[in-house]
């Protein structure tokens, strides 16, 4: 019996587009598309691929540095990982921990936390994951959502918690080279509509689809 394919939920979004697909960690991701290297204004892209694993409850923080996580120890902000990965603390007790394609720290954690001790609680993270890169990313975000992103310091490594066009999002602002690089994970439940108004917006302020490699080769130096 074969597996089933693993995919996001825009996949059938970006398969018009052609581009260049490669299979990773088990899932077709569009890493590439004619002409996007002249992109400065936006770029949008889906990295759902990257290997992710949730946790909460009172022992969840002690339980990643059992197993070799350091974590924040403020709420909503987060810290880079080992291999350019990063681990977000949203509130107080729940953690998300996302891998770069260099590093294999979530499924060690998924395989680790099937027998959980008390008060850890693994959380399931099936979302859909979007890097913003460029000039307009700012003006995506105001025509989007409530909050000033650029109030923010980015010092501090914030997290955000908010809705944008009525989805809850986890939104992890920042800026790599100059410009804005934003991280946004939503439930894939809703992925496919998010992902189609996000783009729209998008292409409207003269940015559009970029592949995943587009927003990995300029962000992975910091």
């Amino acid at each position: 019996m074969t597996t089933p394919l693993r995919v996001s939920s825009t996949y059938e979004q970006l398969q018009p587009l052609g581009g260049t697909w490669e299979r990773r960690n088990g899932m077709p991701a569009l890493v590439a598309l004619p002409g996007e290297a002249d992109n400065t204004r936006l770029g949008l892209a889906d990295l759902s691929f990257l290997t992710r694993f949730g946790v909460k409850g009172p022992g969840a923080a002690a339980w990643l540095a059992t197993q070799g996580v350091s974590v924040s120890d403020r709420p909503n902000t987060w810290v880079a990982l080992p291999g350019g990965g990063l681990v977000a603390r949203l509130g107080m007790t729940e953690f998300l921990v996302e891998d770069s394609l260099e590093s294999q720290i979530a499924p060690r954690l998924q395989l680790a936390s099937r027998q959980p001790p008390e008060r850890v609680y693994p959380v399931l993270r099936q979302d859909l994951a979007i890097g913003l890169y460029g000039e307009a990313v700012n003006e995506l975000l105001l025509e989007t959502c409530n909050i000033n992103f650029q109030a923010l310091n980015l010092t501090e490594y914030p997290v955000v918690l908010t809705t944008m066009v009525g989805v809850g999002v986890t939104v992890l602002p920042g800026e790599r080279a100059g410009l804005p690089y934003y991280r946004l994970w939503c439930d894939s439940t809703f992925g496919s509509y998010f992902w189609q108004t996000l783009s729209d917006i998008a292409r409207e302020l003269g940015g559009g689809v970029v592949g995943s490699d587009f927003i990995l080769q300029r962000t992975r130096e910091v």
